[in-house]
Protein backbone atom coordinates (compact mmCIF):
# COMPACT_ATOMS: atom_id res chain seq x y z
CA UNK A 1 0.00 0.00 0.00
CA UNK A 2 3.09 2.41 0.15
CA UNK A 3 2.68 3.68 -3.44
CA UNK A 4 -0.94 4.38 -2.51
CA UNK A 5 -0.74 6.50 0.83
CA UNK A 6 2.52 7.84 0.56
CA UNK A 7 1.80 10.92 -0.61
CA UNK A 8 -0.97 11.04 2.30
CA UNK A 9 1.59 9.91 4.72
CA UNK A 10 -0.37 6.71 5.48
CA UNK A 11 -3.76 7.99 5.63
CA UNK A 12 -6.54 7.13 2.86
CA UNK A 13 -7.81 10.57 2.22
CA UNK A 14 -9.20 10.36 -1.52
CA UNK A 15 -11.79 8.16 -3.14
CA UNK A 16 -9.25 7.19 -5.76
CA UNK A 17 -6.98 5.66 -2.81
CA UNK A 18 -9.81 3.88 -1.82
CA UNK A 19 -10.28 2.27 -5.07
CA UNK A 20 -6.79 1.05 -5.22
CA UNK A 21 -6.68 -0.32 -1.89
CA UNK A 22 -8.98 -2.73 -2.63
CA UNK A 23 -7.71 -3.42 -5.46
CA UNK A 24 -4.14 -4.20 -4.94
CA UNK A 25 -4.70 -5.65 -1.40
CA UNK A 26 -8.18 -7.49 -2.16
CA UNK A 27 -7.46 -8.55 -5.50
CA UNK A 28 -11.11 -6.66 -6.44
CA UNK A 29 -12.18 -6.02 -9.78
CA UNK A 30 -12.29 -2.31 -11.14
CA UNK A 31 -16.46 -3.19 -10.58
CA UNK A 32 -16.40 -4.76 -7.41
CA UNK A 33 -14.36 -1.23 -6.73
CA UNK A 34 -16.73 0.75 -7.99
CA UNK A 35 -19.33 -1.16 -6.03
CA UNK A 36 -17.00 -0.37 -2.68
CA UNK A 37 -17.38 3.43 -3.40
CA UNK A 38 -21.05 3.21 -3.86
CA UNK A 39 -20.99 1.78 -0.87
CA UNK A 40 -19.52 4.07 1.13
CA UNK A 41 -21.08 7.27 -0.89
CA UNK A 42 -22.87 9.68 0.50
CA UNK A 43 -26.08 7.95 1.38
CA UNK A 44 -23.94 4.81 2.51
CA UNK A 45 -25.65 2.05 3.83
CA UNK A 46 -24.46 -0.15 6.79
CA UNK A 47 -25.94 -3.19 5.27
CA UNK A 48 -24.29 -3.08 2.22
CA UNK A 49 -20.67 -1.95 3.88
CA UNK A 50 -21.06 -4.59 5.99
CA UNK A 51 -21.51 -6.93 2.62
CA UNK A 52 -18.42 -5.25 1.45
CA UNK A 53 -16.25 -6.18 4.29
CA UNK A 54 -16.97 -9.94 4.01
CA UNK A 55 -15.95 -9.08 0.76
CA UNK A 56 -12.79 -7.34 1.50
CA UNK A 57 -11.66 -9.95 4.03
CA UNK A 58 -12.43 -12.50 1.58
CA UNK A 59 -9.85 -11.26 -0.76
CA UNK A 60 -6.98 -10.23 1.22
CA UNK A 61 -7.28 -13.60 2.94
CA UNK A 62 -6.84 -15.21 -0.90
CA UNK A 63 -3.99 -12.61 -0.92
CA UNK A 64 -2.24 -13.96 2.18
CA UNK A 65 -3.33 -11.18 4.04
CA UNK A 66 -5.14 -12.05 7.60
CA UNK A 67 -4.74 -11.23 11.25
CA UNK A 68 -4.12 -8.05 12.40
CA UNK A 69 -2.92 -6.86 9.11
CA UNK A 70 -6.24 -7.26 7.65
CA UNK A 71 -7.93 -5.36 10.36
CA UNK A 72 -5.97 -2.37 9.87
CA UNK A 73 -6.66 -2.36 6.22
CA UNK A 74 -10.10 -2.90 6.86
CA UNK A 75 -9.98 -0.20 9.73
CA UNK A 76 -8.83 2.28 7.54
CA UNK A 77 -11.26 1.46 4.50
CA UNK A 78 -14.02 1.81 6.45
CA UNK A 79 -12.86 4.95 8.61
CA UNK A 80 -12.51 6.55 5.26
CA UNK A 81 -16.50 6.37 4.88
CA UNK A 82 -16.90 8.91 7.10
CA UNK A 83 -14.71 11.47 5.49
CA UNK A 84 -13.21 10.68 1.95
CA UNK A 85 -13.95 12.24 -1.31
CA UNK A 86 -12.33 12.75 -4.79
CA UNK A 87 -9.08 14.11 -4.94
CA UNK A 88 -10.51 16.44 -7.43
CA UNK A 89 -12.69 18.10 -5.23
CA UNK A 90 -9.70 18.59 -2.51
CA UNK A 91 -7.81 20.71 -5.32
CA UNK A 92 -10.97 22.72 -6.27
CA UNK A 93 -11.23 23.80 -2.72
CA UNK A 94 -7.75 24.06 -2.33
CA UNK A 95 -7.80 26.63 -5.17
CA UNK A 96 -10.41 28.27 -3.21
CA UNK A 97 -9.14 28.81 -0.21
CA UNK A 98 -5.78 30.00 -1.32
CA UNK A 99 -7.50 32.78 -3.27
CA UNK A 100 -9.99 33.52 -0.71
CA UNK A 101 -7.35 34.19 1.78
CA UNK A 102 -5.07 36.36 -0.48
CA UNK A 103 -7.12 38.48 -1.31
CA UNK A 104 -8.75 39.01 2.30
CA UNK A 105 -4.92 39.58 2.96
CA UNK A 106 -4.26 42.07 0.35
CA UNK A 107 -7.42 43.54 -1.05
CA UNK A 108 -9.44 43.25 2.31
CA UNK A 109 -12.08 45.85 1.59
CA UNK A 110 -12.96 44.46 -1.70
CA UNK A 111 -12.68 40.91 -0.59
CA UNK A 112 -15.46 41.70 2.78
CA UNK A 113 -17.31 43.89 0.00
CA UNK A 114 -17.81 40.99 -1.88
CA UNK A 115 -19.02 38.76 0.54
CA UNK A 116 -21.66 40.81 2.12
CA UNK A 117 -23.02 41.57 -1.75
CA UNK A 118 -23.14 37.81 -1.84
CA UNK A 119 -24.79 36.79 1.61
CA UNK A 120 -26.74 34.62 2.29
CA UNK A 121 -24.19 32.24 2.08
CA UNK A 122 -25.19 29.48 4.50
CA UNK A 123 -22.15 29.68 7.14
CA UNK A 124 -21.11 32.75 8.67
CA UNK A 125 -24.11 35.87 8.96
CA UNK A 126 -23.20 39.71 7.57
CA UNK A 127 -22.72 40.76 11.38
CA UNK A 128 -19.89 37.97 11.91
CA UNK A 129 -18.47 38.96 8.73
CA UNK A 130 -18.72 42.84 9.51
CA UNK A 131 -17.28 42.25 12.59
CA UNK A 132 -14.14 40.38 11.57
CA UNK A 133 -13.91 42.99 8.89
CA UNK A 134 -13.31 45.50 11.59
CA UNK A 135 -10.58 43.49 13.63
CA UNK A 136 -8.66 43.54 10.75
CA UNK A 137 -8.57 46.95 9.78
CA UNK A 138 -11.20 47.26 7.24
CA UNK A 139 -13.53 50.21 7.77
CA UNK A 140 -17.18 49.66 7.27
CA UNK A 141 -19.12 52.55 6.62
CA UNK A 142 -23.10 52.84 7.98
CA UNK A 143 -26.15 52.87 5.26
CA UNK A 144 -26.08 56.35 3.95
CA UNK A 145 -29.07 57.76 1.89
CA UNK A 146 -26.64 60.22 0.25
CA UNK A 147 -23.78 57.99 -0.47
CA UNK A 148 -25.18 53.76 -0.43
CA UNK A 149 -25.91 52.28 -3.72
CA UNK A 150 -27.88 49.17 -3.36
CA UNK A 151 -24.83 46.41 -3.50
CA UNK A 152 -22.05 47.29 -1.21
CA UNK A 153 -19.47 49.08 -2.57
CA UNK A 154 -16.13 50.81 -1.44
CA UNK A 155 -15.32 54.27 -0.95
CA UNK A 156 -11.99 56.26 0.03
CA UNK A 157 -11.82 57.20 3.18
CA UNK A 158 -8.35 58.95 5.12
CA UNK A 159 -6.22 57.21 2.10
CA UNK A 160 -7.22 53.78 2.28
CA UNK A 161 -10.42 51.75 0.79
CA UNK A 162 -13.73 51.33 2.97
CA UNK A 163 -16.83 48.88 2.98
CA UNK A 164 -19.84 51.33 2.46
CA UNK A 165 -23.04 49.13 3.45
CA UNK A 166 -25.54 48.80 0.62
CA UNK A 167 -29.49 50.02 0.73
CA UNK A 168 -29.71 45.72 0.02
CA UNK A 169 -29.16 45.85 4.11
CA UNK A 170 -32.24 47.85 4.87
CA UNK A 171 -34.89 45.26 5.86
CA UNK A 172 -38.17 45.83 4.28
CA UNK A 173 -36.24 48.49 1.32
CA UNK A 174 -38.06 47.32 -1.81
CA UNK A 175 -34.91 46.77 -4.63
CA UNK A 176 -37.28 49.23 -6.60
CA UNK A 177 -37.88 51.84 -4.37
CA UNK A 178 -33.53 51.48 -3.57
CA UNK A 179 -33.19 52.31 -6.78
CA UNK A 180 -35.22 55.16 -7.55
CA UNK A 181 -33.59 57.18 -4.63
CA UNK A 182 -30.07 56.38 -6.34
CA UNK A 183 -31.38 57.80 -9.20
CA UNK A 184 -33.07 60.75 -7.77
CA UNK A 185 -29.91 61.32 -6.25
CA UNK A 186 -27.98 61.70 -9.17
CA UNK A 187 -30.15 63.50 -11.01
CA UNK A 188 -30.06 66.28 -7.53
CA UNK A 189 -28.86 65.81 -4.15
CA UNK A 190 -31.56 65.57 -1.70
CA UNK A 191 -32.68 68.78 0.02
CA UNK A 192 -34.33 67.01 3.01
CA UNK A 193 -35.60 63.47 4.50
CA UNK A 194 -38.99 64.62 2.99
CA UNK A 195 -37.09 65.51 -0.22
CA UNK A 196 -36.19 62.23 -0.73
CA UNK A 197 -39.24 60.94 0.54
CA UNK A 198 -41.22 62.20 -1.97
CA UNK A 199 -38.82 61.92 -5.22
CA UNK A 200 -38.04 58.09 -4.45
CA UNK A 201 -41.52 58.02 -3.92
CA UNK A 202 -40.63 55.61 -0.47
CA UNK A 203 -43.63 54.00 1.99
CA UNK A 204 -43.95 55.32 5.18
CA UNK A 205 -41.92 52.32 6.44
CA UNK A 206 -39.26 52.44 4.28
CA UNK A 207 -38.71 55.82 5.84
CA UNK A 208 -38.93 55.21 9.73
CA UNK A 209 -37.00 52.36 8.89
CA UNK A 210 -34.47 54.38 7.51
CA UNK A 211 -34.31 56.93 10.00
CA UNK A 212 -34.33 54.66 12.34
CA UNK A 213 -30.82 52.65 11.70
CA UNK A 214 -29.30 56.73 11.27
CA UNK A 215 -29.39 56.54 7.03
CA UNK A 216 -31.36 59.68 7.42
CA UNK A 217 -29.03 61.32 9.54
CA UNK A 218 -26.72 63.32 6.90
CA UNK A 219 -29.82 65.04 6.26
CA UNK A 220 -29.59 66.37 9.39
CA UNK A 221 -31.42 65.42 12.68
CA UNK A 222 -31.28 62.49 15.13
CA UNK A 223 -32.34 58.93 14.26
CA UNK A 224 -35.56 59.41 16.95
CA UNK A 225 -36.74 62.89 15.87
CA UNK A 226 -35.88 61.09 12.13
CA UNK A 227 -38.28 58.57 13.45
CA UNK A 228 -40.69 60.97 14.50
CA UNK A 229 -41.04 63.17 11.48
CA UNK A 230 -41.25 59.89 9.08
CA UNK A 231 -44.59 59.06 11.37
CA UNK A 232 -45.96 62.67 10.69
CA UNK A 233 -48.78 62.41 8.21
CA UNK A 234 -47.89 63.94 4.50
CA UNK A 235 -50.41 66.92 4.70
CA UNK A 236 -49.55 67.82 1.20
CA UNK A 237 -47.13 70.93 -0.19
CA UNK A 238 -49.50 73.39 1.27
CA UNK A 239 -49.70 72.56 4.92
CA UNK A 240 -46.53 70.46 4.82
CA UNK A 241 -44.00 72.29 7.31
CA UNK A 242 -40.72 74.00 6.19
CA UNK A 243 -38.87 72.54 8.95
CA UNK A 244 -39.18 69.30 10.56
CA UNK A 245 -41.59 68.92 13.41
CA UNK A 246 -39.42 68.72 17.08
CA UNK A 247 -39.40 65.62 18.30
CA UNK A 248 -40.88 64.72 21.75
CA UNK A 249 -39.25 61.56 22.20
CA UNK A 250 -35.94 61.12 24.34
CA UNK A 251 -32.75 60.01 21.89
CA UNK A 252 -31.96 56.68 21.60
CA UNK A 253 -29.12 54.86 24.17
CA UNK A 254 -26.58 52.76 23.03
CA UNK A 255 -28.26 49.79 23.66
CA UNK A 256 -31.31 50.81 21.79
CA UNK A 257 -29.32 51.95 18.77
CA UNK A 258 -27.63 48.18 18.60
CA UNK A 259 -31.30 46.64 18.62
CA UNK A 260 -32.27 49.26 16.17
CA UNK A 261 -29.53 48.56 14.21
CA UNK A 262 -30.01 44.52 13.71
CA UNK A 263 -33.76 45.15 13.35
CA UNK A 264 -33.39 46.79 10.63
CA UNK A 265 -30.23 46.00 8.76
CA UNK A 266 -28.95 42.98 10.63
CA UNK A 267 -25.65 44.33 11.41
CA UNK A 268 -24.13 46.93 13.58
CA UNK A 269 -21.16 48.74 13.38
CA UNK A 270 -21.64 49.84 17.14
CA UNK A 271 -20.22 47.97 19.93
CA UNK A 272 -20.65 44.39 20.20
CA UNK A 273 -23.78 43.57 22.11
CA UNK A 274 -21.16 41.08 24.50
CA UNK A 275 -19.18 44.52 25.31
CA UNK A 276 -21.95 46.20 26.51
CA UNK A 277 -21.70 43.77 29.06
CA UNK A 278 -17.89 43.56 29.78
CA UNK A 279 -17.56 45.01 33.03
CA UNK A 280 -20.21 42.31 34.37
CA UNK A 281 -18.60 39.44 33.24
CA UNK A 282 -15.35 40.84 33.83
CA UNK A 283 -16.29 40.73 37.09
CA UNK A 284 -17.36 37.38 37.38
CA UNK A 285 -13.85 36.26 35.88
CA UNK A 286 -15.32 36.00 32.33
CA UNK A 287 -12.08 36.95 29.72
CA UNK A 288 -12.16 37.91 26.08
CA UNK A 289 -11.71 36.14 23.30
CA UNK A 290 -8.35 37.69 22.51
CA UNK A 291 -6.91 36.94 26.03
CA UNK A 292 -7.20 33.04 25.99
CA UNK A 293 -3.97 33.20 23.72
CA UNK A 294 -2.02 34.22 26.87
CA UNK A 295 -3.50 31.65 28.87
CA UNK A 296 -1.39 27.89 30.05
CA UNK A 297 -2.57 24.38 28.62
CA UNK A 298 -4.66 23.02 30.57
CA UNK A 299 -5.76 25.98 32.92
CA UNK A 300 -9.27 26.24 33.96
CA UNK A 301 -10.98 29.32 32.00
CA UNK A 302 -14.48 31.21 31.64
CA UNK A 303 -15.52 32.41 28.31
CA UNK A 304 -18.88 34.14 26.88
CA UNK A 305 -20.33 34.99 23.73
CA UNK A 306 -22.97 34.88 21.53
CA UNK A 307 -23.22 31.36 19.82
CA UNK A 308 -22.19 31.89 15.95
CA UNK A 309 -21.25 28.16 14.98
CA UNK A 310 -22.63 24.54 16.67
CA UNK A 311 -21.19 21.89 14.55
CA UNK A 312 -21.77 17.75 15.12
CA UNK A 313 -20.04 16.59 12.32
CA UNK A 314 -20.37 12.55 12.45
CA UNK A 315 -16.35 11.69 12.47
CA UNK A 316 -16.62 13.21 15.96
CA UNK A 317 -18.32 10.64 18.31
CA UNK A 318 -20.91 12.88 19.65
CA UNK A 319 -18.85 15.60 20.41
CA UNK A 320 -20.18 19.27 19.71
CA UNK A 321 -18.12 21.97 18.75
CA UNK A 322 -19.39 25.55 19.57
CA UNK A 323 -17.77 29.28 17.96
CA UNK A 324 -18.85 31.84 20.28
CA UNK A 325 -18.21 35.50 19.35
CA UNK A 326 -17.27 38.44 21.88
CA UNK A 327 -16.17 41.98 20.57
CA UNK A 328 -12.26 41.15 20.20
CA UNK A 329 -12.80 37.77 18.51
CA UNK A 330 -13.92 34.08 18.41
CA UNK A 331 -13.34 31.51 20.97
CA UNK A 332 -13.49 27.72 20.30
CA UNK A 333 -15.40 25.39 22.71
CA UNK A 334 -15.06 21.73 22.97
CA UNK A 335 -18.38 19.85 24.12
CA UNK A 336 -18.35 16.47 25.29
CA UNK A 337 -21.32 14.05 24.44
CA UNK A 338 -21.87 13.88 28.07
CA UNK A 339 -22.19 17.22 28.79
CA UNK A 340 -24.20 18.09 25.54
CA UNK A 341 -27.01 14.83 26.94
CA UNK A 342 -27.43 16.54 29.91
CA UNK A 343 -27.58 20.58 28.40
CA UNK A 344 -28.88 20.13 25.04
CA UNK A 345 -31.70 22.70 25.40
CA UNK A 346 -28.89 24.98 26.72
CA UNK A 347 -26.46 24.25 24.10
CA UNK A 348 -29.40 24.01 21.03
CA UNK A 349 -31.31 26.66 22.26
CA UNK A 350 -29.78 29.67 23.43
CA UNK A 351 -28.21 32.46 21.35
CA UNK A 352 -25.62 33.63 24.05
CA UNK A 353 -23.22 31.28 26.58
CA UNK A 354 -20.85 31.68 29.46
CA UNK A 355 -19.21 28.37 29.41
CA UNK A 356 -16.39 27.80 32.21
CA UNK A 357 -14.04 24.64 31.40
CA UNK A 358 -10.36 23.64 30.49
CA UNK A 359 -7.54 25.33 27.95
CA UNK A 360 -6.70 23.21 25.35
CA UNK A 361 -3.28 23.99 23.23
CA UNK A 362 -3.08 21.86 20.06
CA UNK A 363 -1.30 22.13 17.03
CA UNK A 364 -1.45 25.97 16.97
CA UNK A 365 -5.31 26.10 17.96
CA UNK A 366 -6.42 27.28 21.69
CA UNK A 367 -9.73 25.79 22.21
CA UNK A 368 -12.11 25.41 25.63
CA UNK A 369 -13.07 21.86 26.90
CA UNK A 370 -16.28 22.60 28.06
CA UNK A 371 -17.01 21.38 31.56
CA UNK A 372 -19.92 23.58 32.16
CA UNK A 373 -22.36 25.71 30.35
CA UNK A 374 -24.88 28.28 31.61
CA UNK A 375 -27.62 30.80 29.34
CA UNK A 376 -26.71 34.56 29.84
CA UNK A 377 -29.72 36.48 30.04
CA UNK A 378 -30.86 37.37 26.89
CA UNK A 379 -29.23 39.99 25.50
CA UNK A 380 -30.99 41.91 21.87
CA UNK A 381 -30.48 41.33 19.68
CA UNK A 382 -29.28 37.75 18.63
CA UNK A 383 -26.76 36.93 15.42
CA UNK A 384 -28.45 33.62 14.18
CA UNK A 385 -25.90 30.56 14.08
CA UNK A 386 -25.29 28.35 11.96
CA UNK A 387 -26.16 24.87 13.34
CA UNK A 388 -25.09 21.30 13.15
CA UNK A 389 -23.93 22.23 8.78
Amino acid sequence: LEPILSRTLGVPLFQEQLLRMAMVAAGFTGSEAEELRRAFGFKRSERRMAEVEVKLREGMARQGITGPAADEIVHQVTSFALYGFPESHSSSFALLAYASAYLKAHHGPAFYAALLNNQPMGFYHSATVVNDARRHDVRVLPVDVTRSDWPCTLERRDGAWAVRLGLRYVKGLRESAARALVAARAARPFASARDLAARAELARDEMQTLAAIGALAPLGGTRRANVWNAAVPDLGPLFAPTTPAPSPLREMTETERLVADYAGTGVTLGPHPMALRRTALAARGVRRAVDLAAGRDGERVRVAGSVIVRQRPGTAKGFVFLSLEDETGIANVIVTPGLFARRRWVLVGEPFLLVEGILQRQDGVISVRAGRVEPLPRLEPAVPSHDFG
